[in-house]
């Protein structure tokens, strides 16, 4: 198989990226109220004396009053960015927002970037050393070796807060995790196994230390650079980091010392190993190659040549990828937690075992939908857990602050540790977990998805970015000319190999006619009608193209309304078999995702209907990753005040209460406060939901589509939808206000058959 490249984009597309919405990737929210006088005094002057003084008595006091405690800065010079080289540090803080926001998204932890002018080892080592007081931990990033190795050597001596240096040690943890694992696998012992390290750079040295910490021994580890092995003696190219990993061998090159070996750690450049080097290794090697974007050996060639080998890579595209994101989030997040004092060895180790461990458990449904739903359990192509794997904010952080404790770097120690496991567990919203692995199966499952008005620049967009980040092929409907020249003017390359689809000279035009006139010649159309809705209108076309095959799902809305998009499609496609169709929101928040329906079709819902749209709307939110449980809103909680308009909703209740085996919570008639606010709640000790709902079914079209909207204004939460269900086939209609990111997700979701 020929390399799969990794996801690609314009340079305009990028560029857009971050400069939309707002510029850059974060941005500070308050945690506290400021809406009141009272609450400025009490955040500024003159309450915020209190909490001042209070630190001043006992320092460890910050940890409670201030946001120390959750708070990492993410520093860097931009000496070595990414695999760009020294680009200066101003250059760089568009990756150290991006890592801000991946703390943020796996682990709840704060961070604020920080890019430092200097290439001057001790006036950054000065300069980070006295922001001890504002954050709980050091985050360096993208610093050339070897100056990396002093910075951080000497900060985790004078800082009494936890420094660690990324490029080195995320990459050593998780490749020592894989290595637990695949050792598992073939027999090995670690203290037995033969490494050879191919790259000298601070990853690959930090590899090297950590293994050898972990129980490989020292003369069983050849470390090669550009120079050849690093052997007892040599003198060229050599400083004191490569030295320390010196050994006494006759090997001098990279094939010669691969001879035998066990064990390959490729942190080095692209085609490193030929295949021919790979023959000579032991049985069942090994192999962690991971060069990026190109590994040191493709693992198809590996596999040609070895097929017994073990191989992982640092790419999403192959098994076994090598993610920083497995660990510095929750090794950090373990570290906040106990306020430890540094990162070090044994809290290592610890993340390396855990997420080791993670691998061998049974895998999650979503992990293994992930991944086209092929692999079901630990094994060769799965040594290393996915990334969006939930479980891991879970027992990561756990083990890193048990280490903490015993290894005596922990100020605050655990008393707990089910509490704090469920106290993780609560800190991220699952919908973020559940939506990222819905994205890998989209993209292991590639899927045709039409785009109804892809002249349109935002569908546009959204429609290459689908192609482009490998989700399927998008079909795009419109004039052919008006595309291309968008397409032009956004800089994509190629324009001519996507698929366009234009009614005016399709070769589906007639059988379409032909079946759409068959469907509607006893509703009062003429078959001309219904040959100039084919050649006019976007969404019967669409539509049209969907019911036929061309494609597998189908996106529109954003140049007509909801009701009168819905009613050109409904032209085409039924409902599915014994389905009603609906809309729903998904108003996700930082720890909790609420699903309200019907918010788009059913104007007045009769009881029945009401049951229907709950029993489906708790099978999506089921497999968004949250247990339903389910309110039938109204203005009258059980009751009060009486009124002429709640007995649908008593009714949805009853109808459900008699059915047998209803997998879910569900309760009404209830008003949105006893439903979502465990105080109200709570007055109500008759209530069979046992926490706050998370789906909420409205009495009517009237208040489900305002509070939508009105949520979707002012909240403070993500919404993503409607979301359309009960559809014969996949189709989604986005809002007419909706940017790119959210045309591509509903395009995803539709392509996953969330709705199914």
């Amino acid at each position: 198989m020929s390399e799969k490249s990794k996801v690609q984009f314009t340079e305009r597309e990028a560029l857009f990226y971050h400069q939309t919405i707002r510029p850059g990737k974060i941005e500070i929210i308050a945690s506290k109220p400021m809406a009141t006088q009272r609450d400025l005094s009490l955040a500024y002057s003159p309450g915020v004396a209190v909490p001042v003084q209070a630190i001043a008595d006992d320092p460890q006091k910050a940890y409670d009053y201030t946001a120390k405690g959750n708070l990492v800065a993410v520093i860097s010079n931009g000496s070595a960015i990414l695999g760009m080289g020294n680009l200066g540090a101003l250059a760089s803080k568009p990756v150290m927002e991006g890592k801000a926001v991946l703390f943020k998204r796996f682990a709840d932890v704060d961070s604020i970037d920080i890019e430092l002018n200097s290439e001057d080892p001790d006036a950054l080592i000065e300069a980070i050393a006295m922001m001890e007081p504002s954050f709980g931990g050091i985050n360096l990033e993208d610093i050339k070796a070897p100056e990396c190795f002093v910075i951080e050597q000497t900060l985790r001596d004078r800082m009494n807060i936890p420094v660690m240096h990324d490029d080195q040690h995320g990459t050593a943890i998780i490749t020592a995790a894989g290595l637990i694992n695949a050792c598992l696998i073939t027999g090995r012992k670690m203290d037995e196994i033969k490494v050879v390290v191919n790259g000298a750079g601070a990853a690959a040295l930090a590899c090297t230390s950590l293994i050898k910490s972990m129980g490989v021994r020292h003369d069983h580890v050849i470390v090669c650079d550009r120079s050849g092995t690093i052997y007892q003696g040599r003198t060229e190219q050599m400083d004191q980091w490569k030295s320390a990993h010196a050994v006494a061998t006759e090997a001098r090159t990279l094939e010669e010392a691969l001879v035998g070996a066990d064990v390959f750690l490729g942190l080095s450049a692209a085609g490193a190993l030929p295949p021919e080097y790979v023959k000579k290794m032991a049985d069942e090697p090994i192999i962690f190659a991971m060069a990026n974007p190109v590994p040191e050996i493709i693992p198809d060639e590996a596999k040609a040549v070895r097929p017994d080998a073990i191989i992982a890579t640092g790419r999403s595209d192959f098994p076994n990828q090598v993610n920083n994101v497995l660990g510095f989030p929750f090794i950090f997040r373990g570290a906040l937690d106990v306020s430890a004092t540094a990162i070090n060895e044994e809290m290592k180790i610890a993340a390396a075992h855990a997420i080791a461990e993670l691998a061998r458990e049974q895998v999650h449904e979503d992990v293994a939908a992930a991944y086209g739903g092929e692999v079901q359990q630990f094994g060769r192509d799965y040594i290393i857990p996915a990334p969006f794997d939930p479980r891991l904010m879970e027992v990561v952080p756990a083990a890193v602050a048990k280490a903490a404790m015993e290894s005596g770097v922990a100020q605050r120690p655990i008393e707990d540790f089910d509490a704090y496991r469920l106290q993780l567990k609560g800190r991220l919203n699952p919908t973020t977990s559940v939506l990222s692995s819905v994205y890998a199966q989209v993209r292991a499952n590639p899927k045709r998805v039409i785009f109804a008005e892809a002249d349109n620049e935002v569908v546009l967009r959204a429609a290459i970015q689908y192609r482009d980040f490998g989700y399927g092929e998008p079909i795009l409907v419109g004039r052919t000319q008006n595309i291309l020249d968008l397409m032009n003017e956004l800089g994509v390359p190629n324009p001519e190999s996507f698929q366009i689809e234009n009614s005016m000279v399709s070769e589906h035009v007639a059988p379409m006619v032909e079946m759409i006139y068959e469907r509607l010649k006893r509703r009062g159309y003429l078959e001309r009608d219904v040959q100039r809705m084919v050649n006019t209108d976007r969404n019967t076309f669409a539509a049209g193209l969907l019911k036929m095959g061309v494609g597998d799902a189908m996106i529109t809305g954003m140049t007509r309304p909801f009701a009168q998009s819905m009613k050109n499609v409904r032209r085409v496609l039924d409902p599915a078999p014994d389905k009603l169709p609906f809309g729903m929101h998904m108003l996700v928040g930082k720890n909790r995702t609420v699903f309200l329906a019907d918010t788009t079709i059913n104007e007045r819902p009769s009881a029945e209907e009401l049951a229907i749209i709950a029993t489906e709307a708790a099978a999506v939110a089921k497999r968004m990753g949250h247990e339903p449980r389910v309110a039938f809103l109204s203005y009258s909680t059980f009751g009060n005040p009486e009124g002429k308009w709640v007995e649908r909703t008593r009714d949805a209740v009853h109808i459900l209460d008699d059915m047998e085996n209803v997998p879910f919570e569900y309760e009404g008639e209830m008003a949105p406060d006893a439903a979502l606010n465990p105080k109200v709640m709570a007055l109500y000790p008759f209530c069979r939901l046992s926490a706050p709902a998370n789906v909420l079914v409205m009495p009517g079209l009237q208040s489900a589509n305002i509070s939508a909207k009105l949520l979707r204004e002012i909240g403070g939460t993500t919404s993503i939808g409607p979301i359309l269900l009960g559809m014969e086939k996949p189709v989604q209609i986005v809002p007419m206000t909706a940017i790119a990111p959210d045309v591509l997700t509903s395009a995803v979701l539709a392509a996953a058959g969330i709705a199914d």
